[in-house]
């Protein structure tokens, strides 16, 4: 408990009270103590993250997660951790604008659902610290003036300058609402006018929000999702994203977790630029143990657009190897759109807006936000990544071929892999979606009734059947490789610009994989670095130095070393 009092000292520089704190004690100890469930220790090669909501197929009278839970059966154990998006009642941006945090949206049906999912893989929960619905109880509390509840939420008057914040929106950042005795209030809202920011400067918030967290332990969460982390603590006058309070919250919630429950693992969701992203790792040992990897969905997505790693392969050689205590949450698609400002200072601004224009011209939709200096700037691009990664003209072999590519490389990085449950169903852009819920990520989130899903991937001329069988069988032999392994090394391999190369060592085994992907539309040959031999993982083909490997318009290639070559006879 040091750790954590000290934590709580310098948040609340000392004016944390002493009955919050033996209160915030007594509710870790408790926790703690009526756990039984182990956590595994550590991640490794076998770990495949699948990314769902808890509604994602629905048939009458039944909860979505038991239809959920007896889907995941048949069709995707393979993948060994559920993420499930928040399944929380909720009033609005499917499901990020919680009501309440400790109940299981009746649609999706109660705990104990959510407990028998877990009889069958780990589960990751979404932790929403920044924000709560505005028809919660607590914002309700708020606008009644009960007492307790006037500093939980953040007003500011209508002077002050808030120039200087981040804003991920071009929504207001200031929503005006009205009290029980008629006065009116500015409220903080970072992301929507529904989205109601908490103030944790209050103590009374932290105490509330470690509640949720011990809740989700005792719940059995494996993984926690940090969402909209950055943005927790607020002071006006400077940029409000990544201040130092909001890392020691961050290391707050480790230090808690890592009492209560150790192996749960803390990911942070902050879609920013590199540089900002891995500073959650804190000094490797003391804030998340992994990161979204958000530069590699639109790194990827501009390498095979423009056929060329140029870019891709110097910044994957820039990257810092994990210390074994921290990896990267590697995806290619979710829930969101695909972030822009993970490019940023990587890419050219110029090349960042000929992506955006490309993609847009093929049916991708694009979201803004707001820059200090009143411009707009392209946020995010809503699209699946299927439709992300070909033209409207392309044929179903092309886009799969495309498709099967991009999720090799996933697969190869280093770090834990994640698959949203569109890319394994082989989803096309929801447009009709998008009009009915007047918002541009219901691109991608489009949801099954179970049997009409059942049908399109029994059918084996569809795109969604090729799809989801090739993708499963890449993930499957993925998970036996020991060179991926999350804490093994990569290395970025020289070669022609149409090829991104990655050899994979396994630290304690005579194990290598050189994964070669050609990016471009073209055929491209490549000579084999060393002088051993190599065998192709998905068949008997033995390659050598001797004899160039040619890899046809957007294949790959994972070759395992099959040992020395012998040497020529005498």
């Amino acid at each position: 408990m040091e750790i954590i009092n000290n934590l709580i000292d310098k948040i609340y520089e000392g004016a944390f009270p002493a009955d919050y704190l033996n209160r915030l004690t007594e509710a870790i100890r408790q926790t703690r103590n009526q756990l039984s469930y182990q956590r595994k220790a550590h991640w490794d090669e076998k770990d495949v993250v699948l990314i769902t909501y808890a509604d994602q197929f629905y048939e009458s009278e039944a909860p979505t997660l038991d239809t959920f839970s007896r889907f995941y059966q048949q069709h995707l154990n393979f993948f060994t951790l559920v993420h499930l998006l928040p399944f929380f009642p909720y009033s609005s941006d499917d499901g990020f604008s919680v009501i309440d945090y400790h109940r299981v949206n009746a649609i999706c049906g109660e705990w104990s659902d959510v407990a028998a999912l877990h009889q069958h893989t780990r589960l990751m929960f979404d932790f929403v610290c920044n924000h709560i619905s505005a028809h919660s109880a607590w914002f309700k509390h708020y606008l009644a003036q009960d007492p307790g509840w006037d500093n939980f939420f953040i007003s500011m008057p209508p002077t002050v300058d808030l120039s200087a914040v981040t804003r991920p929106r071009t929504s207001p950042l200031l929503t005006p609402f009205t009290l029980a005795n008629g006065e009116k209030r500015l409220i903080w809202t970072t992301f929507s006018a529904d989205q109601i920011d908490l103030n944790f400067a209050n103590p009374q918030v932290l105490l509330s929000m470690v509640g949720v967290l011990l809740d989700y332990l005792a719940k059995g969460a494996d993984y926690l999702r940090l969402d909209a982390v950055g943005y927790m603590w607020k002071t006006p006058g400077t940029s409000c994203i990544h201040l130092e309070k909001t890392h020691q919250l961050v290391k707050l919630f480790r230090a808690i977790v890592d009492t209560v429950a150790p192996g749960t693992v803390l990911l942070t969701e902050t879609n920013v630029p590199h540089k900002d992203n891995i500073s959650y790792f804190g000094n490797g040992r003391d804030e998340a143990q992994m990161i979204y990897q958000f530069s590699l969905p639109p790194l990827l997505l501009h390498a095979i657009h423009c056929g060329s790693s140029r870019v891709l392969k110097k910044w994957a050689a820039s990257l810092e190897p994990g210390n074994g205590a921290t990896t990267w949450f590697n995806f290619l698609a979710s829930h969101d759109g695909i972030g822009l400002n993970p490019l940023r200072g990587i890419l050219p601004e110029a090349e960042i807006g000929s992506l955006v224009k490309d993609l847009a011209d093929e049916g991708a939709l694009v979201s803004y936000k707001n820059n200090p200096d009143g411009t707009s700037s392209p946020y995010e691009i809503n699209v699946t990544f299927m439709d992300a990664l070909n033209k409207k003209s392309d044929s179903d072999e092309v886009r799969l071929q495309r498709f099967m590519l991009a999720h090799a490389v996933l697969l190869a990085f280093p770090g834990v892999p994640a698959i949203y449950i569109q890319s394994i169903l082989g989803s096309r852009n929801d447009m009709e979606g998008v009009k009915a819920a007047g918002q541009n990520r219901a691109i991608n989130r489009e949801k099954y009734v179970i049997s009409n899903i059942e049908t399109a991937l029994s059918d084996t001329r569809s795109l969604r059947h090729k799809v989801y069988h090739g993708l499963s069988q890449l993930i499957q032999l993925r998970k036996r490789q020991p060179a991926f392994h999350p804490d093994n090394p990569a290395e970025v391999l020289e070669s022609d610009n149409s090829l991104f190369i990655l050899r994979r060592r396994a630290a304690n085994a005579n194990e290598e994989i050189l994964c070669i992907f050609n990016l471009s539309g073209k055929e491209v040959s490549w000579t084999l670095p060393d002088n051993r031999l190599y065998r192709n993982i998905t068949g008997n083909s033995i390659f050598d130095s001797n004899h160039p490997l040619t890899l046809p318009p957007w294949h790959f290639l994972w070759l395992k070393n099959a040992g020395e070559k012998p040497a020529p006879a005498s």
